[in-house]
């Protein structure tokens, strides 16, 4: 979790708790060690946020206090809720998590909008549990910039291994495509994630390659942001 995330979420937690929460208690929340939250409380602190109690006792919010509301407006709202609703089709299920958050902070907001409704079907759900790797992790490794190795089963129920460098994400409406330099095939190719049955993320990186790999990739591929992808997956 980022740093600003994770401030974000202290403040969230802090104003919902009806009573002190220590330092122990917030990192087993965010996951982080208690040295993190010591100095993401000074920080907040620092910034005016106010919070109060010391190391050992725990910390409070103190009442009244509020983030800022956004300023959208009603149509920009509705855009987010639609886009966040959206992303239940994606089959990504730690963006699917992130909406809901966001989701309810809107509502917190603004209310509910029943009225708005999208269809939840789309791409498979990335459950490690069926096999499938999780799209959160192709996600960090291609702003990572780390190599990935991949054990791929195409169409024809062929498996193959490669050692690809992931470039970008691509959500299509029945499927999730990861765009990738291939070392295998020394050129671009896609793999449908949900036929993605092993993936280890190497040591290696290719720091700097990223941007320069990806701003030759539409070109070679045909690629159109407004209309659908014509490059075949592996």
């Amino acid at each position: 979790m980022r740093r600003s995330n994770r401030l974000f979420e202290i403040i969230q937690i802090l104003r919902a708790a009806e009573r002190p929460l220590t330092a122990d208690a917030l990192a087993r929340k965010l996951e982080v060690s208690t040295r993190t939250i010591y100095r993401d409380i000074s920080a907040l602190q620092m910034m005016s946020t106010p919070i109060e109690g010391e190391p050992g006792i725990g910390y409070v919010m103190r009442r009244g206090y509020d983030l800022p509301p956004l300023n959208f407006d009603l149509e920009e709202i509705e855009a987010l809720r639609v886009g966040l609703a959206l992303l239940s089709r994606t089959g990504d299920s730690a963006l699917q998590r992130a909406a809901r958050r966001i989701h309810e902070k809107v509502e917190a907001l603004h209310g509910p909008a029943d009225w708005l409704l999208v269809a939840p079907w789309g791409a498979p759900p990335d459950d490690p549990a069926k096999g499938c790797v999780q799209v959160s992790t192709l996600r960090d490794a291609i702003r990572g910039e780390r190599k990935l190795r991949l054990t791929y089963l195409d169409e024809q129920g062929c498996q193959t291994v490669r050692t690809v460098r992931p470039l970008a994400l691509v959500y299509h409406l029945e499927c999730v495509m990861l765009a990738s330099w291939c070392e295998l095939r020394a050129g671009f190719r896609h793999f449908r994630t949900d036929r993605i049955y092993g993936c280890d993320v190497l040591a290696e990186r290719f720091v700097g390659q990223g941007d320069a790999l990806r701003g030759v990739w539409p070109d070679q591929n045909r690629w159109d942001p407004v209309a659908p992808q014509t490059a075949e997956p592996v």
